[in-house]
């Protein structure tokens, strides 16, 4: 099914090389991702579609309703996107963490044009990657149970 008018044969707005069908449609429609990478650029691929919901359900539980959910989907609405480099993966201790370090670029209505740069932390919680979203600290105790809902306490999970 087509998504803001891209179909499965199309070439993912993620600059992956791969089709839209082959790489981030299928995270889209639930299937978690694989690692951080591909999270990321699924996110990224979700701006430009206007998934904004999927946005949401993949930055990690404990900061989600912390969003301010509107001027996301205006930026992805009004943006006209323009690309994605992936610049380096670092994966973090014990293999549930990870970094991405990446420059996304996109046009704003007046065509001006930009690129930001970010270095961004992922979780993995059970068999789901999470953008650890740094505009939204999470605030619990060391030794309260996380609130990313993984059963552990805070200091073994989250905290960062």
């Amino acid at each position: 099914m087509p998504v803001n008018n891209i179909q499965r044969s199309d070439l993912c707005p993620c600059d992956s090389s791969l089709t839209y069908g082959d790489c981030c449609q299928p995270l889209h429609a639930g299937a978690p991702a694989p690692g951080a990478e591909q999270l990321m650029r699924s996110r990224y691929c979700a701006y430009t579609l206007g998934l904004i919901d999927y946005l949401v359900s993949t930055t990690l539980p404990a900061q989600q309703e912390l969003l301010d959910v509107e001027p996301m989907r205006l930026w992805s609405e009004q943006s006209r996107w323009l690309g994605l480099r992936v610049e380096q993966v670092k994966d973090g201790a014990g293999g549930n963490r990870a970094q991405v370090t990446f420059e996304a670029h996109w046009a704003d209505p007046d065509g001006s044009r930009h690129s930001h740069r970010e270095c961004s932390d992922f979780k993995q919680v059970g068999a789901r990657w999470f953008f650890i979203d740094p505009n939204h600290p999470i605030k619990a105790g060391r030794n309260e149970p996380c609130p990313c809902g993984s059963g552990r306490k805070f200091k073994q999970c989250c905290a960062l």
